[in-house]
């Protein structure tokens, strides 16, 4: 255990963190995992699997050294790895083997990767929290959102802080590509050029990376394998992986569609109940995300009889995954502006009435902001009828917005906003 610690917290020898391990700073989302590293509470960064999770604890690490936080008191793991056992004794060995070894003094960071693998990991963290103090601050990331249910949030209540990472937003996808954003009305035509390809390859970020477009598919098909078999079929002990696949696949096709459970059901061969339990296992995962109908009351959100919707949790492994019978710029383009509001403001909704809006947000103070994606030449009168009727249906409306391909304008109360410039801010 002392040698593969050793291996793994190379700053121990060298005093900083190896520059393959940092790689391209996401300043937006480190920041706010370094502004929780003072605190008393754990820290938890939950997503899907590859979208630079462990990246950015190699940052949170480096951070801490550039701050004056001795080495040696600071443990990194990746608990996916080959480990002599994947049980909750292992974190005792891991850890009297980590103080023996360094004898560290004062505050010790623990930064555990994908810590959800080891059975009863909440207890041991719990117990060695309570038992320790302010001493010791566990940094845990995992891959899979029932790591928080409703069991460990009753265990470790007030004792988490949860940081959701997700793929690359537009502008960290072109940090990656190295642009820099100064006036973008002046940087038009380089902006839209890459915006279309994040339309369509997405954000994983060693995808954005990569300069091989087959190559590119193949890893994100083989990412997409590697959760439906890790974090659904094995933990969840599901029998049928191929009706899950068949399912998976399905979703990804279909984004932005209203869900019809009796017809999915006939198309692939599940039970409304399996079906339903495949679905949540999917959304656990990350892989899909479901949107509700939007009312202020609760009861008439959760009706049965009004349907989700469907979004996943990329593009580009949507396309690499899906059966799309064309561009599909539409959808990928609604898609796209379901994760940047997800990343930024969490639940996200839609309404329907006489007409239908896309997405609606509701904010702290409880105003709305709604907003329809419409990305051809010019905007159907559909898409203003229906911000109309949702403004006039509810009383505190924020903001009606239109995003577009390339139109910019106030009309009738309604912004219009090109979909390219409108994700710089997302």
């Amino acid at each position: 255990m002392k040698d593969i610690l050793k291996q793994w917290n190379p700053w121990w020898s060298t005093g900083s963190v190896p520059e393959k391990k940092r790689l391209i700073p996401r300043d937006a989302v480190l920041s706010r995992i370094v502004k929780l590293l003072p605190e008393r509470e754990a820290v938890v960064l939950s997503g899907v699997r590859r979208c630079g999770k462990s990246t950015l604890l190699y940052q949170a690490i480096d951070s801490l050294l550039k701050d004056g936080v001795a080495a040696g008191n600071i443990l990194y793991l990746n608990l996916d790895e080959p480990l002599p056992e994947k049980n909750v004794e292992v974190l005792d060995e891991v850890l009297n083997a980590y103080l023996e070894l360094k004898n560290p003094q004062g505050r010790l960071y623990l930064f555990f990767d994908e810590i959800q693998g080891i059975p009863r990991w909440e207890q041991w963290v719990k117990k060695q929290y309570d038992l320790r103090g302010k001493d010791l601050k566990f940094i845990l990331t995992g891959s899979n959102s029932s790591m928080l249910s409703d069991d460990l949030a009753k265990l470790l209540t007030g004792r988490t802080l949860t940081v959701n990472v997700y793929p690359l937003s537009f502008r960290e996808y072109l940090s990656f590509r190295g642009v820099v954003v100064k006036e973008p009305d002046m940087q038009k035509r380089e902006l839209r050029h890459h915006f279309a390809r994040y339309l369509t390859e997405g954000g994983f970020p060693e995808s954005v990376l990569g300069t091989e477009s087959d190559t590119n598919v193949q890893r994100l098909r083989e990412y997409f394998d590697s959760i439906l078999l890790r974090d659904i079929v094995a933990s969840q002990n599901v029998r049928d992986s191929a009706k899950l696949r068949d399912l998976a696949s399905h979703a990804m096709t279909n984004i932005s569609t209203l869900l019809s459970y009796n017809r999915i059901s006939k198309a692939i061969g599940l039970n409304i109940s399996t079906l339903t339990e495949y679905l949540r296992f999917l959304e656990n995962a990350y892989l899909i995300f479901q949107a509700k109908f939007f009312s202020y009351s609760v009861t008439e959100t959760m009706l049965v009889q009004k349907p989700r919707k469907i979004y996943a949790i990329d593009n580009g492994m949507r396309n690499a995954v899906s059966f799309p019978f064309s561009k599909d710029e539409g959808r990928l383009a609604e898609n796209l502006v379901f994760l940047a509001l997800r990343r930024e403001h969490g639940e996200i909704y839609y309404w329907k009435g006489r007409g239908e809006v896309d997405f609606v947000i509701k904010h702290r103070d409880q105003t709305l902001t709604a907003i329809n994606v419409s990305m051809g030449a010019q905007v159907p009168a559909r898409e203003k009828a229906a911000l109309e009727e949702f403004g006039h249906s509810f009383k505190k409306v924020r903001e009606l917005v239109v995003l577009t391909d390339d139109v910019e304008k106030e009309e009738s109360g309604i912004a219009y906003r090109p979909l390219w410039k409108w994700a710089l801010g997302a």
